[in-house]
């Protein structure tokens, strides 16, 4: 039962720890197999207020949840004009239950995040984690505990996703990035593996697949194998990820695109 309730507190998490494996170093700094391209601060991004994905997400074949993320709209922190995200997952197995909640507020032209609040409850834990951070002096805060060393252009779980979707990648390269607001989970590294084609609920796409490596550990751990399905146009909309498991019988724990809603037009 142990490692069945790891596996679907796994998925509860899929979402967020997979975005941290596809973001960009604030100074372009590429590993020796790939050049980054540089953060600076951009006109467009491909996504917007209303824009809403949804998912299924399965253990082994079996449906355990759903899961959703959002552009909810504009907001104002600590004086700066940003985006609010949502990311939600509701589900589980008998006996143990899931309905945790990540929100992101990032400027999405400097694509820095402000704040980063996680509500979990998964069986019985059920933490709330509210995060505020201070990029011009690279430090960051939880509440109820003192300030800590951060990076200077922070992002958190949720708006790696979102960066992610401003950046090209290429096919054969490794990218390694250090934007984490944590540093000693920095570097993250980004395999683009290959492109592909895939059928699931909302449609057929043309995909870049990558493998996320976190020097943090767990299923996006060096020597791991999690598997990341991304639209292979500007949008790089997650549609499809999966990650073997070490459970006999439920081999595979799976995250597939159900429904998009997007906005008209791109956020200026």
């Amino acid at each position: 039962m142990s490692r069945l309730r790891t596996a679907v507190r796994a998925a509860v998490g899929l979402l967020a720890a997979a975005t941290a494996a596809a973001s960009q170093d604030s100074a372009a700094r590429a590993a020796a197999s790939g050049t980054a391209p540089a953060a600076h601060l951009l006109d467009t991004v491909p996504f917007a207020p209303g824009e809403r994905l949804s998912y299924d997400v399965t253990l082994g074949g079996l449906g355990v949840g759903k899961a959703s993320m959002a552009i909810t709209g504009f907001d104002t922190v600590q004086g700066h004009r940003v985006m609010h995200s949502l990311f939600t997952v509701k589900g589980g197995i008998p006996f143990f239950t899931v309905n945790d909640v990540l929100e992101s507020w990032f400027d999405p032209h400097s694509m820095v995040a402000y704040r980063f609040i996680q509500k979990i409850h998964e069986g019985g834990y059920h933490p709330v984690r509210i995060y505020e951070f201070y990029p011009e002096r690279s430090l960051y805060q939880r509440q109820g505990d003192t300030l800590k060393a951060s990076v200077s252009d922070p992002l958190d779980d949720g708006s790696f996703f979102y960066f992610v979707r401003t950046v090209p990648l290429e096919v054969g390269k490794t990218y390694e990035f250090v934007r984490y607001f944590i540093p000693e989970k920095n570097p993250v590294i980004v395999k683009v593996l290959r492109r592909d084609t895939i059928t699931v609920k909302a449609g057929t796409f043309s995909t870049i697949v990558i493998q996320p490596v976190i020097k943090s550990g767990g299923i996006f751990a060096d020597g791991g194998e999690a598997h990341m399905w991304l639209t292979d146009d500007p949008r790089h909309l997650l549609v499809q990820m999966k990650v073997k498991t070490k459970i006999p019988i439920l081999s595979s724990l799976n995250l597939f695109l159900r429904t998009i809603e997007e906005h008209a037009d791109s956020a200026k």
